[in-house]
């Protein structure tokens, strides 16, 4: 009722003007906490959609999903996920038109298809590469969308990809020297505040199967928006973007105030720097590899490893427990844990690693054995994906879209 009653006011948004400060924080508080699930927590949306000041009352009430748990505006896409829990969601694949879609779960069954919509993937295939764009706005997934928030390009065999993202992250002076132009992008879409460019945040790697022997695939991500050492007691992903509504995507507030289930100006520039040749490929991963060498080792990027699966001898597969999220075997499926700190740091900065970590060696070691993001199939073209922190949504989104892209050079 107090939901209502409070949405109602924008056919008369005025008498509220005289409103104590006071009164409505207090007032949008028990909105907030009584409005805890969608899609009723949707109210909650469209108070901090009013104006500047509403809005700015939202930010200090609502908690980042890094605390409260909950994705509520859409920046909540791009910040970490919880620390002490997971956010359910699930991926709707659509093979007729190479699309996919995330949805938040709204319902405990494995198989229910009851969930609200948070992003779309379409991929498009090229002569040496595969690009996957990524947009707010399910009905047009393309980069001039006013919903782009980012993409992902592979090579030509589907094993090497690299994550873009358009919002800055902390290190973006390091990062965005990888490329050397930046695309254009619609005024309408970004802030004048925020510079119009794509930051290579994160690479996918999958090993190559020289044996040719058949087996669970072998991944490894490299975050390069999130330091290592963000997996620490007192750690944090620094970065994190702080606007309720991201630039440009304000036509999609309402969007996060309603619940969908399955059922501008172009500039037209092209990016000549995203284009993925082997040596373009070996380019990108060498700047970003001189970066990581000019910082300390504290600063060093999270890497993040698949969870080895083990051997059933009774049913003769890999298996690895989902704690009953995943139920069809598919060799998409898999479990991102963090590599030990000796495996990510160059031989020379193993000894100085072993002193740092030596007095935490208990706390270290379980925080590497969480699973920080997790990916399965429960039916033909639908599959789940269960992330924490230090993953957003918007980086365990893309990192699962790896997974689709067929890997004859892996298998």
């Amino acid at each position: 009722m107090l939901g209502k009653a409070l949405v109602a006011y924008q056919d008369g948004v005025l008498r509220w003007v005289g409103l104590p400060p006071e009164l409505l924080r207090d007032v949008m508080k028990r909105l907030e906490e009584g409005e805890s699930t969608w899609p009723s927590r949707r109210d909650v949306v469209a108070c901090a959609a009013v104006c500047g000041t509403w809005r700015e009352i939202c930010k200090d009430i609502v908690p980042s999903p890094e605390f409260g748990g909950m994705l509520t505006f859409p920046v909540s896409l791009k910040q970490p996920g919880p620390r002490d829990g997971i956010i359910q969601c699930f991926i709707k694949r659509d093979k007729s038109t190479s699309t996919y879609y995330l949805y938040l779960c709204l319902s405990p069954a494995v198989l229910s298809e009851n969930g609200k919509f948070l992003l779309a993937a379409k991929r498009n295939r090229r002569t040496t590469y595969t690009e996957y764009i990524i947009s707010m706005d399910p009905k047009n997934i393309s980069r001039s969308s006013n919903g782009y928030v980012g993409k992902m390009r592979s090579n030509f065999l589907g094993t090497k990809f690299v994550i873009y993202d358009t919002q800055p992250p902390y290190n973006a002076g390091s990062l965005v020297s990888c490329g050397r132009g930046s695309r254009r992008i619609s005024s309408r879409r970004v802030s004048p505040k925020v510079p119009a460019a794509s930051y290579p945040i994160a690479r996918v790697n999958y090993e190559l199967n020289v044996l040719g022997t058949r087996g669970p695939r072998r991944m490894n991500c490299t975050m390069h928006s999130i330091p290592a050492s963000a997996l620490e007691p007192e750690g944090m992903v620094p970065g994190q973007p702080t606007q309720l509504f991201l630039p440009g995507t304000s036509a999609y507030e309402e969007s996060f105030r309603s619940v969908n289930t399955a059922s501008s100006s172009r500039f037209s520039v092209t990016d000549h720097s995203l284009d993925f040749s082997s040596s373009r490929f070996s380019e990108v991963s060498r700047v970003i590899q001189q970066g990581e060498d000019d910082g300390q080792a504290k600063e060093r990027p999270l890497v993040l490893r698949n969870k080895e699966p083990r051997w059933h001898e009774q049913l003769q597969c890999w298996c690895l427990n989902f704690r009953g999220r995943v139920t069809v075997a598919s060799v998409k499926n898999f479990q991102l844990i963090a590599a030990p700190l000796l495996d990510a740091v160059p031989s020379e900065l193993t000894q100085q690693a072993q002193q740092q970590t030596q007095p935490s060696s208990s706390s270290s070691a379980s925080d590497h054995d969480k699973v920080i993001l997790q990916f399965g199939k429960v039916a033909k073209d639908m599959f789940t994906m269960d992330y924490r922190y230090p993953l957003s949504a918007f980086q365990a989104f893309t990192i699962c879209l790896t997974s689709f892209d067929t890997k004859l050079a892996c298998e």
